[in-house]
């Protein structure tokens, strides 16, 4: 697992053996099973989420029903809202499958900032395209109907059609499942014509 991690590591900055063993002396890798809450409405949290293998899903629940926000999948990272602004949480953070997680903290990440300042570089590398990559997420999904959103899950992240519950993804699409049930018997009929 630590060679895939090193691996995407790379896409940005070179690590030394020294740098890779710090990083292993973290205790940072945690296989996490299908099913866990790793963080619920109400708790306040220090951690943020790198995931090396599985499925992590972000939701809320309104009105008794669950709002599906996002999914985080290979590697992706998720640092939850309440550990920037230091306040409880208003949603959920669950993994949809067995994972294997990175799970950090603001005194380890600093402080491998501090040793070693290429981490650094790399973490606002990183935090650059996320924000980037979220705010083009945001401003598709607000102007596109559901059948734009879902064509572009099938184009962009066709992984989550086998591995997400489909009430997950139609919550996450903003529709209701016997919508996306509908949904997709009509994109089936058109491609056959």
């Amino acid at each position: 697992m630590q060679d895939l991690l090193f691996d995407f590591i790379s896409k940005y900055v070179s690590l030394t053996e020294d740098e890779k063993n710090a990083i292993i002396s973290l205790n940072i890798f945690h296989s996490v099973k299908k099913g866990t809450t790793l963080l619920k409405e109400g708790q306040t949290s220090k951690e943020s989420y790198f995931v090396l293998k599985g499925c992590i899903r972000t939701y809320y629940i309104l009105d008794s029903e669950e709002k599906t926000t996002a999914f985080y999948t290979e590697m992706e990272a998720l640092t939850p809202p309440c550990v920037v602004n230091k306040t409880p949480s208003d949603h959920y953070v669950s993994c949809l499958e067995d994972s294997i997680l990175l799970i950090s903290n603001s005194e380890m990440e600093q402080e491998m900032n501090t040793k070693f300042p290429k981490f650094e570089l790399m973490c606002r590398m990183l935090s650059d395209e996320l924000l980037a990559k979220e705010r083009m997420d945001f401003d598709e999904f607000k102007t596109s109907s559901p059948e734009q959103r879902y064509l572009n899950l099938l184009q962009k992240r066709p992984d989550l059609i086998q591995r997400v519950p489909q009430h997950q993804l139609a919550s996450y699409l903003g529709i209701k499942p016997q919508s996306l049930s509908r949904l997709r018997t009509r994109i089936l009929e058109k491609s056959k014509s």
